[in-house]
C-alpha cells in the first residue's frame, strides 16, 4: 500500500515536539488526540489537496496551509503522496522557519 502522505524530517521532528509538548502540558491522552486529529487531518489533504490555502503571507513558496487546532499543516499541493514540510503552531513566526526548509 503507498502511503498517502510523507512527513519531511522537520515535519516529522515537528510532529514528535508537539506531542512531546502537549504531555508536559496536559496528558498524554491529549497528546494523542492531538497527534490524531493531525494525522487524519494530514491524510483527508492526501486526497483533498485544494482544501488548503495559499498564505502569500507567510510563505511565497508553493505550498498550502491547513489549519487544525492552533496548528497548521504546511503541504506540497498536486505531489502524491502529499509532502508535509512543516507542522507548526499558529503563533510561531512562520516565514523565516519555512524559508530554512
Amino acid at each position: 500500500m503507498t502511503p498517502r502522505y510523507v512527513l519531511s524530517p522537520e515535519a516529522a521532528h515537528d510532529l514528535v515536539q508537539i506531542w512531546l509538548y502537549i504531555r508536559q502540558q496536559g496528558s498524554e491522552e491529549t497528546a494523542n488526540r492531538v497527534e490524531k486529529a493531525i494525522r487524519d487531518r494530514m491524510a483527508f489533504l492526501s486526497s483533498q489537496p485544494d482544501a488548503g490555502h495559499f498564505r502569500k503571507d507567510l510563505s511565497d513558496a508553493p505550498v498550502k496551509f491547513f489549519p487544525v487546532y492552533s496548528y497548521l499543516i504546511v503541504y506540497k499541493p498536486g505531489t502524491l503522496p502529499l509532502q508535509v514540510v512543516a507542522v507548526l503552531h499558529g503563533r510561531r513566526d512562520i516565514p523565516p522557519i519555512l524559508k530554512q526548509r
